[in-house]
């Protein structure tokens, strides 16, 4: 494991990382000595041959081959392909086939948020909760365009693709919380898909399936809404200062008269909100796209009601 990670690596916290490191700083340092030599011949070769103006002007001498030199430059670069082959391919092999007791997470991204559905049946959003020391395996899939799942400390990446499954194992050696990005281009929110990988030790997992998918009671209403807006990925397409995103400002929402791409217009009350929330595409304003997904089944009452009332706040 890597704990302080370089320049080139953010420190490497999974089983793999050590793995993946050692096959790139080999690459790098190759090719990092070849191009010194190719630079210091060049530039060498540039002075040593460059013209005199004490020499007549005509064709440089005529060199012939030398057999030996040729037999180097093609023997090693050729060796290297070879080494760097058959140690990525190994590589590759063990990235890409999970442990049979590997634990099963969906993943799903979309535009531009992620879910994840764990094998008791509860999902969480943005927020990807693993235990230490335990084989994970994701299975990744899209409900819109392309998305990748990358998080730089695992070293592990993959396309997440519409109508169709593909597959990414992992296993966390230290606890702690990791970044986790999309890394494909998806559109105008992109850059605000940002999740996290929470790994846990195993006596806080336990705990945390034992406990369930549970909201906090005691947090007030437009507190909980407020950290929703984030968590939950409102802010990749609704601002909070009456600027125009992807979807409609917040600011100044609740109790405004907005019309509809089909004509008809409506107040912007508690109900109103709350389909907007969970079926979007029922109601489109006018001037933006029915790009908005369905927050049916990925929240709860009260969070739907944090939501609401944190927008009622925003005068």
């Amino acid at each position: 494991m890597d704990s302080t990670g370089t320049i080139f690596m953010p420190p490497g916290s999974s089983t793999i990382a050590s793995e993946v490191d050692a096959l790139f700083y080999f690459i790098f340092w190759v090719g990092l000595v070849f191009f010194v030599g190719v630079v210091t011949a060049t530039l060498y070769f540039v002075f040593r041959f460059r013209r005199r103006k004490q020499e007549a002007e005509g064709v440089t001498t005529g060199a012939t081959h030398n057999t030996t030199l040729e037999i180097v430059w093609t023997v090693i670069p050729t060796i290297l392909v070879f080494i760097v082959f058959a140690w990525s391919f190994k590589t590759y092999l063990k990235m890409n086939i999970a442990p049979g007791e590997a634990i099963e997470i969906k993943a799903t991204g979309q535009k531009w948020f992620w879910t994840f559905d764990y094998p008791d049946g509860r999902n969480t959003m943005n927020e990807l909760v693993v235990p230490v020391d335990q084989p994970v395996e994701m299975l990744l899939s899209s409900k819109d365009v392309i998305h990748s799942f990358y998080v730089p400390n695992f070293r592990v990446k993959m396309d997440v693709l519409p109508n169709r499954y593909t597959s990414l194992w992992f296993e966390a050696t230290d606890v702690g919380t990791y970044d986790l990005f999309c890394a494909e281009y998806c559109g105008k929110g992109h850059s605000e898909m940002l999740a996290v990988v929470k790994v846990l030790s195993e006596d806080d997992y336990a705990e945390w399936l034992a406990k369930g998918d549970v909201v906090d009671m005691n947090i007030p209403l437009p507190e909980l809404g407020e950290q929703l807006y984030t968590s939950k990925a409102c802010n990749a397409c609704h601002s909070l200062d009456g600027s125009k995103l992807v979807g409609p400002t917040f600011k100044g929402a609740f109790g405004s008269t907005v019309k509809h791409t089909d004509g008809s217009s409506a107040i912007t009350d508690e109900n109103y909100l709350r389909q907007s929330i969970m079926d979007p595409q029922s109601q489109v304003i006018e001037g933006y796209a029915p790009v908005m997904p369905a927050y049916q089944g990925l929240l709860k009452d009260r969070e739907i009601d944090g939501l609401v009332a944190y927008i009622k706040s925003l005068k």
